[in-house]
């Protein structure tokens, strides 16, 4: 007869999750219903054509990819238009070195500068450009054109707010969980 090892105990310094979160324990894996399944796959495709379609959109419009249009509005969300690496990658869930590489060659393009933390001398800052700004702000209408088509304008006022508590409890669900901070 084969026993199923019981899992080691938590770190002492785990992150507790909420018991009505977590399903019951069990040898069997909780596979998806076929409606779920359905659901998710459906999910999965439309995420991906969403991208799809706004990457292209984006690379038509302007000179920018929606990774460097990420960025940008990054940067353009803060009052000084600048932000610590670390600030960003949190920002952006991108992986430090993932952003490193980035910043290099969105800094080659004049897009961003990197300037020395004056105060602390720990870190640098990444810096919006003029130039920076002037692609954001010549990328963001069509941007924001392109959005609402596809994804405000077919669904009724009533969706939107359904759909946004949604993915707000999607969203809180995943607090906590350690696949959640992409350097952690």
């Amino acid at each position: 007869m084969t026993t199923t090892p019981t899992p080691p105990p938590p770190p002492a310094d785990a992150t507790p999750i909420p018991s009505a979160s977590i399903p019951p324990a069990s040898s069997e894996p909780r596979w998806l219903s076929p409606d779920e399944q359905h659901l998710w796959r459906t999910f999965l495709q439309m995420q991906k054509e969403l991208e799809a379609q706004l990457s292209r959109q984006m690379l038509n419009d302007s000179e920018l990819s929606m990774a460097d249009f990420s960025v940008l509005v990054q940067l353009t969300d803060t009052p000084e238009g600048q932000a610590r690496v670390l600030e960003l990658a949190r920002g952006l869930r991108w992986e430090k070195s993932r952003l490193s590489h980035h910043l290099t060659r969105m800094v080659k393009r004049g897009l961003i500068d990197r300037a020395e933390c004056a105060s602390d001398g720990r870190g640098s800052f990444v810096v919006i450009t003029d130039s920076g700004r002037r692609a954001i702000e010549d990328a963001a209408p069509k941007h924001v054109e392109t959005v609402r088509k596809l994804f405000f304008d077919p669904l009724s006022e009533g969706q939107l707010a359904q759909l946004g508590q949604v993915a707000e409890r999607i969203l809180a669900a995943m607090q906590g969980c350690p696949e959640s901070d992409p350097d952690e």
